[in-house]
């Protein structure tokens, strides 16, 4: 008889008519679903959507960074293909999906609007100087 002693410690079943609110247990799941979309869900869809508008608008000319970080203007497309010009003489293809946002022309260097090398950006050459203290040393 000990399982009756701890039914009866448990204690009766509640007596009345009134029974819980079924909103009430599933308002702190609602509240935290409402968070989540609003700090989270919905700034993300935000995101996409302004980026899928860049991706649709893209075209010849523009300065673009792609997923992996290479910088290039678009000198070229075909479709999904993007030819981009990295350097003199110097072109890529990439997919549109992996062009991860804009960049600003002195972002690209070596790339002019024309495709030409930017004067800006040429590598310091190293000049040659003979002295004659060299010579002597022979």
């Amino acid at each position: 008889m000990f399982f009756a002693d701890i039914a009866h410690a448990m204690g009766a079943a509640p007596q009345g008519g009134e029974s819980a609110n079924p909103l009430g247990a599933f308002l702190p799941l609602i509240l935290m679903f409402a968070i989540f979309y609003f700090l989270l869900i919905r700034p993300q869809q935000k995101k996409a959507k302004q980026h899928k508008e860049f991706l649709a608008g893209l075209g010849r000319g523009d300065y673009v960074l792609t997923g992996g970080g290479i910088y290039g203007r678009i000198i070229d497309t075909d479709g999904d293909v993007m030819t981009l010009e990295i350097g003199k003489d110097l072109n890529i293809k990439v997919n549109r999906g992996f062009i991860s946002g804009p960049a600003e022309r002195g972002d690209v260097k070596g790339v002019s609007g024309n495709g030409k090398k930017d004067k800006k950006s040429k590598a310091a050459e190293p000049e040659v100087v003979d002295h004659p203290a060299d010579e002597s040393k022979d």
